[in-house]
């Protein structure tokens, strides 16, 4: 993907009780930052009278291309609309791109889901850039997605394309609003942790309760991933457990798209080398070689500011 030589966009990561703002260059360098805490703000109109005026701070004399702006939930891209953020109340049936360009004098915003924004950073600057054909997953409290296909962005007919965490994969599988047997229900931080803590009541020996002091309240992914590298056998079968869902959603992708590669960031995928030899292991398991032996899994490289980048990435190439 190629952006506009010599320009610059603001980038907008929306997040549930705050906003980081980023500007940022067309070789993806972020050259100022700034975070604005929003979750005592009043209202919409606070939020959006707050962070327009943050963006203008942040602008100041610079010629930028434009803004973007992820959010956590269901838009339509086009419209500029927001249909829903599910887990931020309030956010439903919103005109953002046209209310934040008239407090912004007309300065272009475009709006997407906060994921396909991220893929979009991984695959103009990050670990995506030489792929025409790949997909982004992203784990941490779910599992979030995004599909570059013939080197765009595929949003879908409705604009909400890319939905990973909600592909099934099991006909029997949990229950959750988005249907039945997500793979989210299986790999988000909180099911890591209960799937954890079933093994350690069946009174399994393990080392987890000396990481978390004895308050299981206060395992997380990082905690068992730790476990894991040190031998511990629960830790262990957690991982592979996580692994062998992703591998699941991934083989039905990979025989539907036929990407070069996954492209997997989030939390959960951070210093994580004993989760991505065991995905490698399962997904060899469940493909073809043909297919198999063409995929690559790969580590997103832009870590902590992939949403800053990926969302100012909006407005510097669309």
């Amino acid at each position: 993907m190629t952006t506009s030589e010599g320009r610059k966009a603001i980038g907008v990561d929306f997040g549930g009780t705050s906003v980081k703002i980023a500007l940022v260059d067309d070789h993806g360098r972020i050259l100022q930052r700034k975070r604005i805490e929003t979750k005592d703000l009043p209202n919409q109109d606070a939020w959006f009278d707050t962070v327009c005026k943050g963006i203008d701070e942040l602008k100041g004399d610079c010629d930028v291309r434009g803004v973007g702006v992820g959010v956590p939930g269901f838009v339509d891209h086009e419209r500029g609309y927001i249909y829903e953020l599910p887990n931020v109340p309030g956010w439903t049936g919103v005109r953002m791109s046209s209310i934040m360009e008239d407090r912004l004098d007309g300065l272009r915003v475009r709006i997407d889901n906060d994921v396909n924004a991220m893929a979009l950073g991984e695959c103009t600057f990050g670990a995506g850039r030489t792929y025409q054909h790949a997909v982004f997953v992203t784990l941490g409290t779910g599992v979030g997605g995004g599909l570059l296909l013939n080197n765009r962005l595929y949003r879908g007919a409705f604009s909400m394309a890319g939905e990973i965490g909600h592909v099934s994969i099991d006909k029997e599988g949990r229950v959750s609003p988005q249907g039945k047997g997500g793979v989210e229900q299986y790999v988000g931080n909180r099911r890591i942790v209960e799937h954890a803590v079933r093994l350690l009541e069946e009174g399994r020996t393990s080392i987890l309760d000396d990481l978390c002091g004895g308050d299981r309240s206060k395992l997380s992914p990082k905690i068992i991933k730790e476990a894991a590298n040190r031998g511990d056998g629960v830790a262990y079968e957690v991982i592979d457990s996580i692994t062998d869902s992703l591998a699941t959603a991934f083989a039905s992708i990979t025989y539907i798209l036929q990407p070069q590669a996954f492209i997997v960031g989030g939390g959960v995928a951070e210093e994580a080398e004993l989760l991505f030899k065991l995905l490698r292991l399962h997904l060899n398991e469940r493909l073809s070689p043909y297919f198999a032996n063409r995929i690559e899994i790969k580590t997103a490289e832009l870590g902590s500011e992939a949403g800053m980048i990926g969302c100012a990435t909006l407005a510097l190439i669309e």
